[in-house]
């Protein structure tokens, strides 16, 4: 079963988790996306993760540390440590949606890393150990699609184009069955079909090892 929490069309916003979320026209929000959840963190505590949300990590050493941060003014969810390097995944999870088909967009700003760099989300995430993720890397400039299976991640795509440390960029995954579109700030640059993970999963967030990365204006839709 496939469970989002809807909102309210006349005023646009939301409750997740006990705390209510900005409208969908501050959140960037267009008519044709018009997505059933909007996290913007905005009315989430600095200091730790929202309400309703869980730290994971896949690989080697413990979770990372994950919070909400001030940035400029706006809250965003960070990933903030830099303590594991290597085969080290810090994920995190809604813990009560779940999707199978999906429209999901996310906000990334790469702050810093020295092995690796940026991030972006998950989804079908089942466990630590089986999810499909697309992240983009400033370090290496490229923006990939993989799957972690059992704990193993395997490379579906992959794109090299410039990606900057600093800077905002939109990612968005739409999945329909087994085919996924990756979208970065807006132009499709990956497309795969994969029969891997076929039940709706959770969504989240993941960074790679020493990577620091700030988050916002998570929204999600059922495809």
């Amino acid at each position: 079963m496939v469970a989002f929490c809807g909102c309210n069309p006349a005023n646009g916003n939301k409750t997740v988790g006990g705390k209510q979320n900005k409208t969908l026209a501050k959140a960037g929000a267009n008519k044709l996306f018009a997505p059933d959840t909007v996290f913007t963190f905005d009315n989430y505590d600095e200091g730790g993760l929202p309400a309703g949300w869980s730290q994971y990590k896949t690989g080697t050493g413990k979770p990372g540390i994950w919070k909400i941060v001030d940035d400029n003014g706006n809250k965003v969810l960070m990933q903030t440590s830099e303590n594991y390097h290597g085969y080290h995944f810090n994920v995190a999870v809604n813990d009560s949606l779940k999707y199978g088909n999906l429209e999901l967009s996310v906000k990334f700003k790469a702050v810093k890393g020295d092995e690796d760099g940026g991030g972006g989300p998950v989804w079908r995430f089942y466990d630590e150990e089986n999810y499909y993720i697309a992240r983009a890397n400033p370090l290496e400039n490229n923006f990939r699609l993989y799957k972690v299976v059992n704990g193993k991640r395997i490379l579906l795509k992959s794109a090299n184009f410039n990606i900057e440390t600093g800077k905002w960029y939109s990612l968005k995954i739409v999945m329909s069955e087994n085919n996924i579109k990756c979208f970065f700030n807006g132009e499709l640059k990956l497309e795969a079909d994969d029969n891997t993970f076929v039940k709706a999963g959770k969504i989240g967030l993941w960074t790679k090892a020493d990577a620091v990365t700030m988050f916002d204006n998570l929204e999600v839709k059922k495809q």
